[in-house]
C-alpha cells in the first residue's frame, strides 16, 4: 500500500490525507507552493502598479498588464484552492495542483520576453520553483492507485482526446507561424519567438503525451489529465 498520510509535525491532520494516493509527505512542497503564490501576487501587483516602467511599449503594456490581472484574479486563486482541497484530502485538489503550477511555469516563461529589469529575478525564481514542484508532486503520486479510483468514474477517452487534440492543434498553429516566417524570410519578434518556444517545450508536449496516455487508460494519464485540462482551459 503506497497511500500515505502527511506528517503530523507539518501541522496537518493525518485523517485528511489518509485517502490520498501518495508515496510520501508533500509538506515541503506545500511550503514552497505558498512561496510561489506570494511571489506571484507581489510580482503581478508590481507589474500593474509600475506598468509604465515594467512594460515600456504599448504592445507589452496591453499584453502583460492583462496577464498580471489574470494571475491575481484567476491563476492565484486556482493554485491556492487546489492546495487547500489537497490538504483536505480531496483527490481533485491533488490532481489540479500540478496543473496550477504548470500555469505558473507557462506564464512566467513568457515573461522572459519583456525588457531586462529587476523583475527578471522573481520571474526566474517562479520558473525554477514551479518546474521543481511539478516534478516533485507528480512523482509522489501513486499513478496506479489514481487509475483504479478514477477508471470508469471519469470520461477518460474523451478527455484524453480533447487534450491530445488541443496539443496537436497548437503544434499545427506553431508550424504555420514558423513556415510563414521562413517563406517570407522574416525573423519573428522576440515575444512571438518566446511564445513559440514556450508552446513547443512546455505546453504541447504535456498536452499530447498526457492525452495519449489517457486515451490508453494509463495511470499517468489520469494523474496529469485533470491539471492539464484546467490549465488549458484557463489559458
Amino acid at each position: 500500500m503506497t497511500i500515505c498520510a502527511f506528517n503530523r509535525k507539518a501541522g496537518m491532520p493525518r485523517s485528511n490525507f489518509d485517502s490520498l494516493p501518495l508515496k510520501r509527505s508533500l509538506a515541503r512542497e506545500y511550503l514552497i507552493s505558498f512561496i510561489v503564490a506570494v511571489i506571484m501576487l507581489l510580482a503581478s501587483a508590481a507589474g500593474i502598479i509600475f506598468r509604465d516602467v515594467m512594460y515600456p511599449t504599448d504592445e507589452l503594456l496591453v499584453g502583460f498588464v492583462s496577464t498580471d490581472l489574470l494571475n491575481i484574479v484567476v491563476g492565484l486563486p486556482i493554485l491556492l484552492v487546489s492546495m487547500y482541497l489537497a490538504r483536505r484530502g480531496r483527490l481533485g485538489g491533488l490532481l489540479c495542483w500540478p496543473g496550477a503550477l504548470l500555469y505558473v511555469l507557462y506564464i512566467y516563461t513568457s515573461y522572459m520576453g519583456i525588457p531586462m529589469n529587476w523583475m527578471l529575478i522573481p520571474h526566474i525564481i517562479q520558473i525554477v520553483l514551479s518546474a521543481y514542484l511539478i516534478i516533485a508532486i507528480v512523482s509522489s503520486i501513486d499513478s496506479e492507485a489514481v487509475r483504479h479510483r478514477l477508471d470508469g468514474a471519469v470520461p477518460a477517452r474523451s478527455t484524453g482526446g480533447i487534450l491530445f487534440g488541443i496539443g496537436v492543434l497548437v503544434i499545427a498553429w506553431v508550424a504555420v507561424q514558423i513556415g510563414t516566417a521562413i517563406i517570407n524570410q522574416v525573423r519573428p519578434e522576440r515575444m512571438a519567438l518566446i511564445q513559440i518556444i514556450n508552446d513547443l517545450v512546455v505546453g504541447c508536449p504535456a498536452l499530447v503525451i498526457s492525452g495519449y496516455l489517457l486515451l490508453r487508460r494509463r495511470g499517468w494519464g489520469y494523474v496529469a489529465g485533470a491539471g492539464l485540462l484546467l490549465m488549458s482551459s484557463v489559458l
